[in-house]
């Protein structure tokens, strides 16, 4: 397989991954493999545990978009129906077609302006890789080499699933019946097994730590299938999710005969699996869904369902009912979940014991109530939260859950309105999905829940407080760092809240094909949530008159082409109004007439070629209309007076309109993506749109910045008319002309290609202080990375050096700007602190890299990678004699550190001799590559040395890879003489073709 030059694969050798040492089929995409690193699970490729963060981001960022995923403490409460942290929710995102990554770059794509939070980022993509879009934003297409192992994810060598994070079984029956399904799963007649209870009681609870004991052991079976079913769920849509757990592809079958025979002969191959249907809501015929549970010996099926007659039904062999717990353990689990810290006296203890008494036996009740009363001492407060519970259970329909009276007295106690406006607001997210928390964050500054802060950092610090405080009294969970999940019954709650006087209509992810119908659009709406759904047309016969309407979602609907002017007739107080993901090819022109809107949002419309004037939206804070193919830019931008958000690609036109940007004085985020769709295939189209520096400078309130300057100049106007006092949380500026392959997503990045820095001999690139990414690109007549860019010793926080195709540099640091007259010893101190990641490709004139003098800096670095120089003779080059009137004798006898070196990959350098003189201590090292590189005779590299004087590998070692062979037998050689001897195990031969 021909490899693009993108920089995810220097993170697999021999495609291997250098972190966990996952084997990849040689055919494996580049796509498949950033998924691999990204740690999200549900894309049918196993997932590493052991990347580090900030791949695993940088992963994560390259296939959604750029968009990052925010930190959030992880809440505490797991035991519930819905316990699964990311199974379910994987799953059922997959489902709507990962609404999640596309409403991250439909709602967040300010999440590019939070706070860095790691050391290191790698690049998003180097190439636009024809593997990775496939009309789904980036998913990758089922059937490609992959088989699920275990609900999460799974590959070929049938390595396990990872473990789901929950809590303890509660109450002896639970450990009872878990010891009784183990047993029935080890009994080879036993094939079926479903289990059944009251919502909240904890069945999913239960099979979520049958699942893990499944894992923990990988001999019993060989795959593990989690499908989370919906209450809407048909035999379509059940076929879907178990073909993209085993990998299989019937996008192209429509007929539910032949799509049951593919899925019936894949799980046969399979043999030995266990599938587990979590929250049956009705009987499934197996055979019509394709699942040939009695045709296959050692396979087994767990359903989980509240309803006893779904599993008579279904012929299920053996049955279980998971009751209520026990009065002794409900307290118990009540005093573990109000705090053991928490002291309450005899008097408030009565009081507590019956209010968790109130809960029924339900672990869900026990653990939201327990979440609300934590802190609450006063004895007035728990009589009142008594009497409350106590009053709303006599008023509850009989036909409701048991324990909606419970959660609707925790939501009552949420300390303020805005509070509850954002729980309510999950509930418009389609059932068990995993909620990213910037989309979430983005809708509730949109409708003005979040409002009256300075900046937008201040907003969405806000909005993960008010995320925080909701997994703390347990209404929402953590599904992962970067999302929030509901649990189906607190979901259904919030639904019942938000239909009182008939105020939400929520039908997400429920298959419709057309608009509702019109008796249920009444005059008291406020919300409207139809995301992902398969609405094909809004006709004019549809005019509905909800004047108090706020917000209507429409993203996902794929297939949605055409809506009427007259839908928008009597919808004059929409607030938010979400098309993304949609195939209209224009705006409806009322939609200009919404002068209440605030968020207009059409990302990744990519067939949208028409927007109508935008002159009357004045209360417009929010305007994305990127991946669209609009001809032409909208008119009446330039009175957007209050925009805060602005994102968009290119509309035909090579530059930004010339006077606008100074009307929009307000902008917080000012996005201008390089790449747009085609409409008439699926690929993207480099088409960049160039802005003036001094325009974008006058914008005093910009917190994040992606644009594209044409050259040189116009990046230093930006520079010298922006406030000095003004601090990006983000950039992404692009400087000159860059091929139209290549692409990036960085923190805060330039990107030089194509300048002629040095012409006037007097050329000095300017840097920004904080930059942590810089990549130059063709910058034919830079010779040394610090005599052309010598402001660069002041960016102390620089993370990552990119320099590629730079035939002219020699050096990184020459001897001109260390001699005759060196800078003092400390004014070194900062130069190349912070570098992570060095990669040099193609440089055909580069010498030698980093001084020695310069080596005692670099403690952070973690990658060096030097391809295709034909010219260099050193790694870090020359001696301290050299550079500052020190003896030979002492730089050949001198130890430096480089402690978190980890990855060493030299290749097609013909003319290197020496990686350092001086003698290297890499203890972190995992990776050494070394290939074509016949003139290196000596590894610098000192092995550590145990008590009796002989040399170990470094304990994180993995793999040395190799080329010639001849050289490593006979050509080089290690600083102690039986350290090739200790390596040999490490060592990988590679045959080239």
């Amino acid at each position: 397989m021909v490899q693009s030059n993108d920089p995810f694969w220097h993170h697999v050798e021999e495609m291997k991954c250098m972190y966990c040492g996952h084997q990849f089929a040689k055919d494996t995409s580049i796509s498949r493999i950033k998924w691999h690193l990204s740690g999200e699970k549900g894309h049918g490729v196993a997932i590493c545990d052991k990347v580090t963060e900030d791949v695993q981001e940088a992963a994560f960022q390259a296939m959604h978009g750029g968009n990052k995923r925010h930190k959030s403490i992880a809440s505490s409460s797991n035991v519930n129906d819905n316990a699964i942290s990311t199974t379910p929710q994987e799953q059922n995102n997959n489902e709507v077609d990962n609404l999640a990554g596309d409403a991250g770059r439909t709602q967040a794509p300010d999440t590019m302006g939070q706070a860095l939070e790691r050391r290191l980022e790698e690049f998003d993509r180097w190439l636009m890789e024809d593997d990775i879009d496939n009309g789904t934003g980036g998913v990758v297409q089922p059937g490609a080499g992959a088989s699920s192992s275990g609900g999460l994810t799974g590959n070929t060598n049938e390595t396990p699933g990872d473990a789901v994070p929950t809590t303890e079984l509660v109450g002896q029956a639970f450990k009872d019946h878990k010891k009784t399904i183990w047993s029935w799963l080890m009994h080879d007649e036993v094939s079926t097994i479903s289990i059944y209870g009251m919502g909240g009681v904890g069945k999913t609870t239960l099979v979520t730590h049958i699942y893990n004991q499944l894992l923990e052991r990988p001999g019993t079976f060989c795959h593990v299938y989690w499908i989370t079913v919906s209450q809407d769920t048909n035999i379509n849509k059940l076929q879907n999710s178990i073909a993209k757990r085993i990998g299989l592809d019937l996008s192209n079958e429509d007929e539910e005969l032949y799509r049951a025979s593919k899925l019936s002969k894949e799980l046969t191959k399979k043999q030995k699996w266990v599938l587990i249907l979590d929250d049956l809501w009705k009987a499934i015929e197996l055979r019509k869904v394709g699942v040939p549970i009695q045709a296959v010996k050692g396979c087994k099926l767990i359903v989980t369902t509240r309803l006893e007659n779904v599993c008579q039904q279904m012929g299920t062999q053996h049955i279980i009912k998971v009751k209520p717990i026990l009065k002794e353990e409900a307290w118990a689990l009540f005093i573990e979940r109000l705090g053991h810290d928490t002291t309450l006296s005899p008097e408030v203890e009565q009081i507590a014991k019956s209010v968790a008494r109130e809960c029924a036996g339900l672990p869900l009740g026990i653990i939201t109530m327990a979440a609300t009363m934590r802190g609450v001492v006063d004895v007035r407060e728990w009589r009142n939260a008594l009497e409350e519970l106590k009053e709303s259970k006599v008023r509850k329909d009989d036909m409701e859950p048991e324990v909606f009276h419970i959660l609707r007295f925790s939501y009552n106690h949420l300390s303020n309105s805005a509070l509850q406006q954002c729980f309510l607001y999950c509930a418009l997210f389609p059932e068990d999905f995993k909620i990213r928390r910037e989309d979430l964050i983005a809708y509730l500054i949109d409708e003005g829940v979040i409002r009256g802060l300075k900046s937008r950092e201040a907003e969405f610090d806000k909005g993960h407080s008010m995320l925080n405080k909701l997994e703390n009294v347990c209404l929402l969970e953590s599904a992962d760092k970067w999302n929030v999940k509901m649990h189906d019954l607190v979901r259904d709650m919030a639904i019942q809240i938000l239909q009182e006087n008939s105020q939400g209509m929520v039908k997400a992810g429920a298959q419709l094909k057309e608009l509702p119908d019109a008796d249920e659009w009444t005059e008291n709406l406020t919300r409207v949530s139809l995301m992902h759904n398969q609405i094909k047309e809004i006709p004019s016969s549809h005019s509905p008159c909800c004047p108090g309407l706020s917000t209507l979602l429409l993203c996902g609907n794929s297939e949605l082409q055409f809506i009427a002017d007259l839908f928008f007739e009597q919808l004059r107080g929409l607030k938010v109004l979400d098309l993304s993901r949609t195939n209209i090819t224009k705006l409806p022109d009322l939609v200009s007439e919404l002068m209440s809107l605030t968020a207009l949002l059409l990302t990744d419309c990519k067939m949208l070629r028409h927007v109508p004037s935008l002159k009357k939206l004045r209360a417009l804070r929010r305007l994305d209309l990127s991946g669209t193919a609009l001809e032409m830019m909208p008119q009446g931008m330039e009175c957007l007076c209050n925009l805060r958000y602005l994102r968009m690609n290119g509309y035909g036109e090579k530059d930004f309109p010339s006077g606008l940007l100074p009307k929009l004085s307000h902008l917080q985020v000012f996005e201008l993506d390089e790449w747009i769709p085609s409409p008439k295939d699926r690929l993207k189209r480099y088409a960049p749109i160039t802005i003036k520096g001094k325009e974008v400078g006058c914008l005093r309130k910009l917190e994040t910045l992606k644009c594209h300057f044409e050259g040189y100049s116009e990046y230093v106007e930006y520079l010298k008319s922006r406030d000095e006092t003004q601090s990006l949380s983000t950039y992404q500026i692009v400087v000159g002309l860059v091929d139209a392959n290549l692409s990036f997503i960085g923190s805060k990045t330039i990107f030089l290609g194509n300048l002629s820095v040095n012409k006037d001999g007097d050329f000095q690139v300017i840097f920004p202080k904080d930059i942590q990414q810089l990549t130059i690109y063709k910058c034919e007549d830079a010779t040394s990375l610090c005599d052309d860019f010598s402001l660069i010793k002041y960016a102390t926080q620089l993370e990552i050096i990119w320099i590629r195709d730079c035939n002219r540099m020699e050096s990184l640091v020459s001897s001109s700007w260390l001699c005759p007259a060196p800078l003092p010893l400390p004014s070194y101190n900062g130069i190349f602190s912070s570098l992570g990641v060095f990669y040099c490709y193609g440089c055909t004139s580069m010498k030698k890299l980093f001084p020695l003098v310069l080596l005692s800096n670099l403690v952070n670095l973690e990658v060096i990678k030097v391809f295709d120089c034909e010219k260099i003779e050193e790694i870090i080059g020359g001696t301290r004699s050299d550079e500052e009137g020190f003896m030979d004798e002492e730089s050949s006898s001198s130890e430096f550190k480089l402690p978190k070196l980890r990855i060493l990959v030299l290749k097609g350098l013909p003319e290197l001799k020496s990686i350092c003189s001086a003698k290297l201590i890499c203890d972190s090292l995992r990776i050494i590559h070394v290939e074509n590189c016949e003139k290196l005779k000596r590894m610098p590299i000192c092995l550590p040395l145990l008590e009796n004087g002989q040399p170990s590998p470094p304990p994180s070692l993995r793999d040395i890879f190799v080329y010639p062979e001849e050289w490593w037998e006979s050509g080089v050689k290690w600083e102690h003489p039986d350290a090739k001897d200790i390596l040999r195990p490490f060592v990988r031969f590679q045959k080239l073709a």
